[in-house]
This record gives C-alpha cells, sequence and structure tokens, in this order.
C-alpha cells in the first residue's frame, strides 16, 4: 500500500511536470539538444514572434522553435509530441482567431517565417515556394524570375502557407481560380516526424486534404506551384453605390442575378459595406474601355458610379491592393504602414496588430426575404452601431466562374457551388475592452442573412474564422459534405492530433485528452 506522504509527493512532482513553466523548459531542452533554433522568453524576437495579430484573444505559446529546414520542423514535431505538447505552424501569423498560436495556451509554435525561399523553373513553370513565404514576396519573386503568377490574396503580409491550405481567394479568384488550385505538391511533415510528398500521383488523399484543410493534418515545409503568365493589362476601380434601403434591396437583387449568370470570367468585384459608405471594388483583366462597357450598363441599374479606375499590368495591380505596403515582405518586415478603410490589409499600428471579432458566411443566392432581412438588419443595427464595422460581399461563384468550373471532388475546399462569400468584421481601438454586444452583433447579421435557409445551402470560410464556435460546429461549417473524408484521413495521419486547435479537423474516432 502507497503512504499518503508518497502520494503526495508523486503529486506534487506531477504538477511540476504539468506546470507551463516546466513545460517550456523541456521542450526548449529537446529543441536546444536536437539543434533546432528557438526564441528566448523575454526576448526581443519572442516578443515579435509572440505578439499576436488579433489582440482580443492573446493566446501565449509555452515555446516558439524558429525552424530554417524541413529536418528542424521535424525535430520539433517530435519534441512536441513526446512531450504532450500540441504542435502549431505559424507563417504570416494573422489568423483572426489566432489560430497560427493554436487558437489556445500551451502550444508549441513553429514561426516558419525565415523559410522564405522562392524557386522558379522556367522550363516547366513550376514554382517552389517555401511555406513561410508572404504572399507579396512569392507574388515578387515569381514576376521577377519569368513573369510568372499563382492565383492568391491581395495582402502581401499573408503568409502562403494558410493561405493556400485553406483556399486562397483573391482579387484573381473569379478569373484564375483558387491559390490551392495552381498548387501541385507539397511537401509536409507528418505527426510521426516523418516527411512525404503529397501530390495527384503519391499519397494523393493527403493531397486532397491539405487542399482546404491542411493546417490539420501536418505542417507544409514546401509547395510546388504550376504557374501562368502574369498579365500584361489589369484595371483596378472602384464604383459608388448610391444607395438607401430600398434601393440596397433593389440593387441587391439585381447584382446577385448578374453575377450569377453574366459577370464575365475576367472580372472580379465585390461588395464593400460599412456605417457610411457602400461601394463596389475589384478587378478587371483587360483595359479601362473593356471595363466600362461591362460595368456602366450594371451601374446604371445599381444607381452606382464609376470614381475611379486604372490600367497597369499584374504587378502594378498587386500594389494597389497592398495599398502603401511594402510588397516584397519577408521575415524581418515587422511593420506595415497606415491602410485605406478600402483594402482588408487594414492594420492600425506598427505591429500589424487590430482588436476585433470576425466571423464569415458562403451562401447561394438569397431569396427577396433574405435579402430584406440582411438589408434592413444593416440599416437598422448597423447603422445604429458607431463603431467600425464592416461587411464584405465577395462574387466568388456564378456559371463563369474560374472556382466553380473545377470539380467540387478535387480538394477538401467545400463551397465552391456558393455564389457569394460573406466577411463580417467588426473592430475596436487596440487598448479598448472589446464590448460584449460586438459577438451578438455580427451574428445578428449572419443570422439575418440565413433567415429560412438550410444548413447545407450555407457554409463558411476557414480563412475568415469565427472563434466563438464549438469545434463540432466549426468542422460542419468549414468543410461540409469533405468532413467525413478528412475525418478518416486525420485518424490515419494523426490519430492522437499532435495538430490539434478548438476548430481542427478531429479523427474519425477522437482519442480524449
Amino acid at each position: 500500500m502507497v503512504s499518503t506522504k508518497v502520494l503526495g509527493l508523486l503529486t506534487a512532482v506531477l504538477l511540476v511536470v504539468a506546470s507551463p513553466l516546466n513545460k517550456k523548459a523541456v521542450i526548449d531542452d529537446c529543441l536546444s539538444v536536437a539543434s533546432v533554433p528557438y526564441n528566448e522568453k523575454g526576448s526581443s524576437q519572442w516578443e515579435a514572434d509572440g505578439s499576436p495579430f488579433n489582440v482580443r484573444i492573446p493566446y501565449v505559446p509555452v515555446s516558439i522553435a524558429v525552424p530554417l529546414t524541413t529536418e528542424h520542423i521535424q525535430a520539433a514535431v517530435k519534441c512536441g509530441r513526446d512531450n504532450g505538447v500540441k504542435v502549431t505552424p505559424k507563417c504570416g501569423g494573422h489568423s483572426y482567431a489566432n489560430f497560427g498560436f493554436g487558437g489556445e495556451d500551451g502550444h508549441l509554435m513553429l514561426e516558419l517565417d525565415h523559410m522564405y525561399n522562392v524557386t522558379l523553373d522556367n522550363a516547366t513553370g513550376i514554382a517552389t515556394v517555401q511555406a513561410g513565404s508572404r504572399l507579396g514576396h512569392v507574388a515578387s519573386e515569381l514576376y521577377k524570375q519569368g513573369g510568372k503568377a499563382i492565383s492568391h490574396g491581395t495582402c502581401p503580409g499573408v503568409g502562403s502557407a494558410g493561405h493556400v491550405l485553406h483556399g486562397g481567394y483573391g482579387m484573381s479568384s473569379h478569373t484564375k481560380g483558387l491559390a490551392l488550385d495552381w498548387l501541385v505538391g507539397a511537401k509536409v511533415v507528418l505527426a510521426n516526424s516523418t516527411v512525404v510528398t503529397a501530390s495527384e500521383a503519391e499519397h494523393a488523399d493527403l493531397f486532397w486534404a491539405l487542399k482546404g484543410a491542411g493546417s490539420s493534418l501536418g505542417v507544409a515545409s514546401e509547395f510546388y506551384f504550376k504557374t501562368f503568365d502574369a498579365p500584361q493589362q489589369a484595371t483596378n476601380f472602384l464604383a459608388i453605390l448610391q444607395w438607401d434601403a430600398q434601393k440596397s434591396i433593389a440593387g441587391f437583387k439585381v447584382l446577385q442575378d448578374w453575377a450569377e449568370e453574366e459577370m464575365p470570367r475576367e472580372l472580379n468585384m465585390r461588395i464593400f459595406i460599412t456605417p457610411r459608405f457602400t461601394n463596389l471594388e475589384g478587378m478587371f483583366y483587360g483595359n479601362k474601355t473593356g471595363l466600362q462597357a461591362i460595368l456602366d450598363p450594371l451601374l446604371t441599374k445599381l444607381g452606382g458610379k464609376l470614381t475611379t479606375s486604372q490600367t497597369t499590368d499584374w504587378f502594378g495591380n498587386l500594389q494597389h491592393f497592398g495599398n502603401g505596403l511594402a510588397l516584397d515582405q519577408k521575415d524581418t518586415y515587422k511593420k506595415a504602414s497606415l491602410s485605406s478603410s478600402l483594402t482588408r490589409c487594414r492594420f492600425t499600428n506598427s505591429q500589424q496588430q487590430e482588436n476585433f471579432y470576425s466571423s464569415s458566411l458562403y451562401t447561394d443566392k438569397l431569396s427577396d426575404d433574405q435579402i430584406e432581412s440582411f438589408v434592413n438588419y444593416w440599416y437598422g443595427a448597423g447603422k445604429a452601431l458607431k463603431r467600425d464595422w464592416w461587411v464584405q460581399v465577395d462574387l466568388h461563384g456564378g456559371k463563369n466562374s474560374a472556382i466553380t468550373a473545377i470539380p467540387a471532388n478535387s480538394s477538401a475546399y467545400a463551397h465552391r457551388d456558393k455564389l457569394l462569400l460573406y466577411q463580417f468584421y467588426d473592430r475596436v481601438d487596440l487598448s479598448a475592452t472589446y464590448p460584449a454586444d460586438g459577438f451578438s452583433f455580427l451574428q445578428g447579421f449572419r443570422a439575418n442573412t440565413t433567415l429560412g435557409m438550410e444548413p447545407g445551402e450555407q457554409g463558411m470560410y476557414f480563412n475568415y474564422p469565427d472563434p466563438n464556435m464549438e469545434q463540432d460546429e466549426a468542422q460542419t461549417k468549414y468543410w461540409g459534405d469533405s468532413l467525413a473524408r478528412l475525418q478518416e484521413i486525420k485518424a490515419a495521419v494523426d490519430p492522437t492530433e499532435v495538430f490539434y486547435f478548438p476548430q481542427s479537423v478531429r479523427p474519425a474516432t477522437p482519442i480524449e485528452h
């Protein structure tokens, strides 16, 4: 029989082992023995890498590894797995839910932004991109090395890994598809620390799953992309919609019908709604004359006015949508200038941080009742709220969209058939306490938009996450009909959930932890 004194001693030992300080020491020692670089707690680099984008949810990692090679990633994953610490890769660090930190305290963060090499093979058109590269750097290098491009988002500081692995929507997607549609392979470190190259030819199930749910399955260290010739002409534009509530109802009906049936593939466009104004903004692959031939008849029906348009080339348009931010950002780029409220590269301080709550939605074309409900909430609760909220509605699908032209079963990205992609965003000053009514305000926007809608008629975009969702709901909303297959693949490659976070894909038969 074990004495109470011995039991007490064992309990004390277990408490020490389980303490965050002790876990950090154990993980740091493991990283040191494996020659994996890591940040010292309290150092300037820890402060830089450990500062969250969304200060409303400031999660603290147990340790921050800074891999420079795939071998470093392998060793770091082993350190986390062997010591019962969840492992989370971080690239640009702009997850709205701070998923790069683990979406909760106590993860081993892998800060990948020192792995940013981009190499273009001009003979094959295949680009090899390290996973820590930011979008602006990828675009700059592909253009510089061979006048090539892939489809991707507009904010240059966003990390390529999180962006690509969960979709990669941007101002070229209606024309060229999602970023993940250009992915032909990836080098991935799995939970058992082995390395595989996933493609259509090998580890095809894993490759399918990576394209839509990658962060739940492993750590990508390198991507292989097919590329296209960067367009010689691209015209960015802004149109003001002179709407009141009734005109908004009528205009939204016209716009969604047009997007579904008539919007040409060369046009990429979204509605941007704030308490003060409503705009249409976008990019057209062609010149001003071609743009106006398409937009002028539409704007006449909508009651809108084209205020600015500028024709440059692919690279010039990336600079336009970056809105003054340095385009070629690498690991040393830790600061940003102020950005216009017309882009979502809207960092309001030098640390690229904001204090906010966000959510998202995919829908098909809205019914008349749903449009009225959406608009009434916008002009009622929305106009009454004197905060810096906005809603962005991207014209994502439609019969001419490159996104919908790709078979739905080609990847785990589950919402190719949806016409509209919404982003809901509400922020306050960095030093303020986010108000309790902020959550219900954005949730009310979603509820009024989906009035009477069946669950299968809607979804959510992982790259615009809602951190307030429970895991079961999140899995269903993000991955829809892809979820069951994803859970089987998760069970095969990460059964003990080394790559767990609060909204990750769970294995088909979860092992409780």
